[in-house]
């Protein structure tokens, strides 16, 4: 079963975070990356700082009203005047107006960080769609489906969002932090001194409740994959627990892994659920004590009132951005893990798409040389002592020789896993051969591009590819200038024509994703019909009639016969019987040519093929 994606699930205080196996280096390529965007980031960082600078004046200025209004009560107590209401109008001006100057630098801040954070998102996405089509086909042995696409969506999006956030938060904490503390210590240092006490307080509880929490959180995030992991393959397989009556085998383990789950959630949840109040009685605490402190200084003439009430707000303001840089750090740490995959990605190492030893030849009528290309090819192809392996330590084929005149149909069979698909990726150059040649017209294939050489190829794989269309867009796809009218013909020369007229809408039949809504004996009608229209020098057929039943195969191996005149074909077929009339039979057995001739010749033989054959004619018997 293919990875599936990994998803994101909720992280509360005390969760484990995902962290980077190399935070430097990653951190590094990251800001090199980044680098296009500098101008960018640094209005960013400047608008960041300003707003936050001016809504840090803010609680200053409002204590000076609170003074204005507590001198003007005391002095219409005693008689000697009243509250400066214009003072105090004009202090509320000032105050608007800065929190207004703060809400623009944030705003824009945001527009200029959300542009950046989304740009650096999707031009990643472009690098890693484009990197798919260049990394070699021995990358997609080794990683699954899921993997792939989980670096291309989940990683891409956690690194823009983190991006987004960690970038802006970082810079305004750190700001906060710094201009709050400057305030604090113009008021008053020694009520700073007895505010900045209450931080170690915090950090040994928040330590404390974090160190008995994690080993919950991980408990969780496993049996939390443990389940869904059941529950994916129950449904998935349901009719074999069904058929096997393990229905309650099933529930006794779903039901031992979710009350593990229970226990540990309700345990994480609980503790890290200690957090907030844990921090609220100690920042009160230390409220108090500012209170008692800034009374006694006041009485004393040492500050004014309304410092008081400025000092409380900065002490509110100076323990909130110290809880959002743990988060920023716990943030970092996912967003770093999440580059780190991606730029894993973007460095695997390429196939060569373009080749550097190009064929040339002399040009009959200017007589000068030219690259040759796939308009001169006939189809003759040769393999000249040819080794592969997937792997250096596990050769697959070997010494393989073979010659094929042009437009000959040439069979290839044998058991399971002797090398006959290993033999046309070859040809295609889906895979580098270790030694020997591969030859179009004498022309070695690593002397034509990649895209170019494939060119030359129509393919029909036993599995078959559709995509969310109509039936006439997935038969054009290839060619796709074909007219309608030549799509309608390949379609009957695929004999596929009859049943798509049979639907309700017929060409114009919209498949969905999988396309569920027609049978797989059709969907091989339409990927026959799709090649049949490419109209290629050379075809490879790769168990292309294995999905269809015996009286329409009978039916595609009229049109193919038809389709192959004049036109080199490899056939790749498990059922010996749809490959009688083919030029060439070679047979295959452990990655070397064991025979090989025609359907009569291999049957005097009475070889390897002769009794293959016959062992198949007895199983349908």
């Amino acid at each position: 079963m293919a990875e599936q994606p990994r998803r994101r699930r909720h992280r509360g205080p005390g969760a484990p975070v995902e962290k980077a196996k190399d935070f430097k280096g990653t951190l590094k390529k990251l800001i090199e990356y980044l680098n296009q965007y500098h101008l960018g980031i640094i209005i960013v960082m400047i608008f960041t700082v300003g707003s936050t600078l001016f809504n840090i004046i803010g609680p200053k200025i409002l204590g000076k009203a609170t003074t204005e209004i507590y001198k003007g009560l005391v002095a219409k107590i005693t008689g000697s005047g009243g509250i400066d209401f214009d003072r105090i109008g004009q202090i509320a001006l000032i105050l608007v107006g800065l929190y207004a100057i703060s809400a623009l630098f944030g705003y824009i801040q945001g527009y200029i960080m959300a542009g950046i954070s989304q740009k650096v998102s999707y031009n990643l996405r472009k690098e890693l769609s484009e990197k798919i089509n260049r990394l070699p086909m021995n990358y997609y042995d080794k990683t699954t489906h899921g993997e792939v696409l989980s670096r291309i969506t989940n990683d891409v999006d956690m690194l823009g969002t983190g991006l987004n956030q960690t970038l802006h938060q970082l810079i305004q904490s750190t700001a906060t932090i710094i201009g709050v503390f400057v305030m604090m210590m113009s008021i008053s240092p020694l009520m700073t001194l007895i505010a900045l006490v209450t931080l170690p307080i915090s950090a040994v509880l928040v330590m404390f409740v974090i160190k008995n929490s994690q080993k919950y959180f991980k408990a969780q995030q496993e049996y939390l994959g443990h389940v869904n992991g059941q529950i994916e393959e129950v449904f998935g397989g349901h009719n074999i627990v069904k058929l096997f009556n393990k229905e309650e085998t099933i529930l006794k383990e779903f039901e031992q892994k979710n009350d593990i789950l229970y226990q540990s959630a309700w345990k994480s949840q609980f503790l890290s659920g200690l957090m907030h109040p844990l921090m609220t009685f100690v920042g009160n605490l230390g409220y108090v004590a500012v209170v008692i402190v800034g009374g006694y200084l006041s009485i004393r003439g040492t500050i004014e009132v309304g410092d008081i009430q400025s000092f409380i707000q900065y002490v509110r303001q100076f323990t909130q951005p110290v809880n959002q840089l743990a988060q920023v750090s716990n943030m970092l740490q996912s967003t770093m893990a999440a580059a780190e995959r991606v730029f894993e990605f973007l460095d695997e190492g390429e196939e060569e798409q373009e080749s550097f030893m190009h064929e040339v030849l002399e040009d009959p009528i200017t007589g000068q040389e030219r690259n040759v290309t796939i308009d001169d090819l006939d189809g003759s192809v040769e393999f000249w002592h040819v080794d592969f392996g997937y792997t250096r330590d596990k050769r697959i084929i070997h010494d393989f020789n073979a010659k094929v005149k042009p437009g000959q149909k040439i069979a290839i069979v044998g058991p399971t896993g002797a090398g006959k698909t290993t033999i046309v990726k070859l040809l295609m150059r889906f895979y580098d051969i270790d030694n020997g040649a591969i030859r179009l017209n004498d022309w070695d294939v690593q002397g034509f591009d990649r895209s170019e050489l494939r060119e030359a190829f129509g393919m029909v794989l036993q599995d078959t590819w559709l995509f969310k269309g109509t039936i006439m867009e997935n038969i054009r796809y290839g060619r796709l200038d074909a007219t309608d009218e030549e799509v309608i013909a390949a379609a009957e020369a695929a004999h596929a024509h009859h049943f798509i007229q049979t639907l309700e809408h017929g060409y114009q039949t919209e498949l969905n994703e999988e396309a569920t809504n027609i049978s797989q004996g059709q969907k091989q009608l339409l990927t026959i019909a799709r090649a049949i229209l490419a109209d290629n020098k050379i075809l490879i057929l790769d168990e292309a009639t294995s999905s269809v039943d015996t009286r329409t195969e009978t039916l595609i191996q009229e049109a193919m016969d038809n389709l192959m005149k004049g036109r080199t074909s490899f056939v790749i077929a498990h059922r010996l019987s749809t490959i009688k009339n083919s030029d060439v039979i070679l047979v295959l057995k452990d990655g070397d040519i064991i025979e090989q001739g025609n359907h009569e010749e291999l049957m005097k033989a009475h070889g390897f093929y002769h009794d293959l054959y016959n062992s198949q004619f007895e199983e349908s018997a």
